[in-house]
């Protein structure tokens, strides 16, 4: 649904933090539930404004309770945090949320959901109800399809619309927990152009996802949960920075590539069967497939593989990212 959003407190003594460049800062942010399970434990996040912010982390990782916690649905347990600069109960009007999926009447048009959406909000100016809902329909993309009945838009045109309703007042904030998830191909590239768009019009974007290769194409900062817990977090380029970029090539003679870039110089060289792999460190990749033809090695294929979010992961994990938590 579209989340309707109310603050429910820091807890007393927890002295907000600051940062006035910052779209979201939290310190020590915390939620434990009744039994002792810690869904979050003591996440200190920073979220540049104008940045289009990728929440990382499989199922269960605590993505979703650290989205409510930012937008007052859930009580934390220890810790604070601040949205937009403010406290978070003066920031909401200037926030849009969609949390857990979209929810509208199937029989009604997009235009009609938002209307109905929009008369549900006792902030909203009923003399603009129609212009916003024009403009919001529009800055999605479904100006054309905004008569058409819901239960005949498509899985991407019904994330678009929650998406509109998140929009249907200013916002310098947009909050999406799992924007893309069961969407097919052209939902999910849809999707992720609107999120690129958004942020070009200056707006802040919070994107939660499990999906890193998606991630990885649409945000210029990430931050990586895991069982509640923070691993890193930084611009999509600082976070592969420090992991080597390796070279791949297709050879029907393994071993002897494989000799070649030891005679080179390149390190964890990887025999592979049909490919070899190895780091490329400062060898020029030209150069290297130069050795190889030298060499009399058929060279089918040669690629650069530079590291991914999954990489990144799994380098400060040792495990892959559909661990459980």
């Amino acid at each position: 649904m579209t989340a309707v959003m109310h603050e429910a407190g820091a807890p007393s003594g927890a002295a907000p933090p600051s940062g006035a460049d910052a779209a979201i800062v939290t310190r020590g942010l915390t939620k434990r539930f009744k039994g002792g399970q810690v869904a979050v434990d003591a996440l200190d996040l920073t979220v540049p404004r104008g940045s289009v912010f990728g929440f990382l982390g499989p199922n269960g990782s605590g993505k979703t309770t650290t989205i409510r916690m930012l937008l007052g649905l859930v009580a934390p347990t220890a810790g604070a945090h601040t949205v937009l600069g403010m406290p978070p109960v003066q920031a909401l009007p200037r926030v849009g949320a969609v949390v857990e999926g979209p929810a509208f009447y199937p029989y009604l048009s997009g235009a009609a959901n938002l209307m109905r959406f929009d008369a549900a909000d006792p902030t909203a100016p009923r003399a603009t109800a129609r212009r916003r809902v024009a403009d919001a329909l529009d800055r999605v993309g479904l100006s054309g399809a905004a008569g058409k009945r819901y239960r005949n838009y498509s899985l991407g045109m019904r994330q678009r619309l929650a998406i509109a309703a998140a929009l249907l007042g200013p916002r310098e904030l947009l909050v999406l927990d799992e924007p893309t998830n069961g969407l097919d191909p052209q939902g999910t590239r849809e999707v992720r152009a609107l999120v690129k768009e958004i942020a070009a019009d200056g707006t802040t974007v919070f994107v939660s996802s499990h999906l890193l290769a998606e991630v990885e194409q649409m945000c210029t900062h990430a931050a990586i949960m895991r069982t509640g817990r923070l691993v890193a977090q930084g611009t999509i380029a600082s976070l592969s920075a420090g992991l080597a970029v390796r070279i791949q090539i297709e050879t029907p003679d393994a071993a002897g590539a494989a000799r070649v870039l030891d005679r080179l110089g390149l390190t964890d060289v990887r025999d592979e069967g049909a490919q070899v792999t190895a780091e490329l460190g400062g060898h020029a990749p030209e150069r290297v497939n130069a050795a190889l033809v030298e060499d009399g090695i058929a060279v089918r294929g040669l690629a650069v593989v530079r590291p991914s979010l999954e990489d990144v992961f799994v380098g400060l994990t040792g495990e892959g990212f559909d661990v459980d938590g």
